[in-house]
């Protein structure tokens, strides 16, 4: 089948409808309307749509008082077992991260971010031991230790620039730590910003021409990560009632029972923290039928960063899962790939950023909600 222009059809502007006749083998025709994609930043409560409800609304509905919540202010890293640390460590610097400090049995890795390391890993079987978020003072590390079933608050002595941490699990067993008091990291420079020329006379770089070094995409700091859980309802319920957690997008399924028409199966949750920018979500939560973790994301630098990343994994053959495309929800450009041990953990690019006038969204799950362009997702990434 040949695509011809109808000789009647006009060039048109960008953004509009183009009449198109497509002539088929047998000399019949059909006369549609092309539009080219497009794509814009707009505002948060016209990308979310009339399924949202303000953040301030959403509180009150479902029971929340905030003053009770422990105040967090940032993820501050991962905390992974893995069995072979010299293979792991070869892969985290692969995937852009650099060893802050090295003992026979634990490793700090960092990114050029503000955060004395992004990572840790211990040696033994393989083990998800959490994400670790620092909160606002040491009461508010108090808070968290004082919630039923959390251990106790130990110094992190051997850490890179020290603090402390309590741990507590929530209630399929996941666990989850917070930390305060540490040393402030030492700076580290951060990539140029690479000069964009676009069409028509918007085109600044002059006598400046983009060239590129091959190697690992380095990372900045740690942005997400996400569980897969059991009790969707129960799990929402003890995240978002003991921790300073708001919900950014939840997706839903039709026919919620007991009378619903719906039923929440998805969360994408920021750090509440007022006016203060934040990103569109440090916390991802997704009801299945086992409990898991899924995956953890750090942030580099931008499109290009990320594609040379992407060509360094593959070049060493490792194991891509998804990527590289666009999601919708958080907007970041994404590439998840397995580690050596078995875990997936994702680059991302150029997210969202929400605050407390950011309303909550609703949105239906499926496939289709996961990306605007990239691969297509294997059917089974959510599993």
């Amino acid at each position: 089948m040949a695509d011809t222009q109808s000789p009647t059809a006009q060039a048109s502007q960008h953004g509009q409808n183009r009449p198109v006749t497509i002539t088929a083998a047998d000399g019949t025709t059909q006369s549609i309307d092309l539009k080219p994609n497009a794509g814009a930043s707009v505002p948060d409560k016209q990308a979310i749509g009339e399924e949202s409800e303000p953040l301030a609304d959403y509180y009150k509905r479902v029971g929340i008082d905030n003053s009770q919540r422990v105040q967090m202010v940032k993820l501050s890293h991962m905390r992974y077992q893995h069995p072979d640390l010299d293979e792991i460590t070869t892969f985290l610097l692969d995937f852009g991260m650099h060893v802050v400090k090295r003992t026979d049995t634990k490793v700090w890795f960092r990114g050029y971010g503000p955060d004395q390391y992004v990572y840790y890993a211990q040696k033994g079987p393989k083990k998800f031991l959490g994400g670790a978020f620092e909160v606002e003072s040491a009461a508010e590390l108090d808070k968290a230790a004082a919630i039923p079933g959390a251990g106790p608050v130990e110094e992190l002595s051997d850490a890179p620039g020290g603090g402390r941490i309590v741990t507590l699990h929530d209630p399929e067993g996941f666990p989850i730590s917070f930390v305060h008091g540490a040393a402030p990291a030492p700076q580290h420079d951060y990539p140029k910003k690479v000069i964009y020329n676009y069409e028509g006379a918007d085109k600044p770089r002059v006598r400046k021409f983009n060239r590129f070094t091959p190697g690992p995409a380095a990372v900045h700091k740690l942005g997400h990560y996400g569980l897969c859980v059991k009790d969707f309802g129960a799990q929402l319920a003890w995240y978002t009632r003991h921790f300073n957690f708001a919900p950014t997008d939840f997706l839903y399924v039709p026919d919620g029972g007991e009378g619903k028409k719906t039923k929440d199966v998805a969360v994408f949750a920021h750090i509440d923290r007022g006016d203060e920018p934040v990103d569109h979500h440090t916390f991802f939560m997704s009801g299945n039928p086992t409990a898991h973790v899924h995956h953890c994301s750090f942030e580099v630098h931008d499109y290009d960063t990320q594609h040379l990343g992407h060509q360094w994994l593959a070049g060493k053959n490792y194991k891509s899962v998804w990527g590289i495309g666009r999601h919708i929800l958080g907007s970041q450009l994404f590439d998840y790939w397995w580690d050596t041990t078995g875990n997936m953990i994702e680059h991302y690019a150029d997210g969202d950023l929400v605050n407390k006038d950011t309303p909550v969204g609703w949105g239906m799950a499926g496939d289709e909600s996961l990306a605007v362009w990239g691969p297509e997702v294997p059917k089974w990434f959510l599993e």
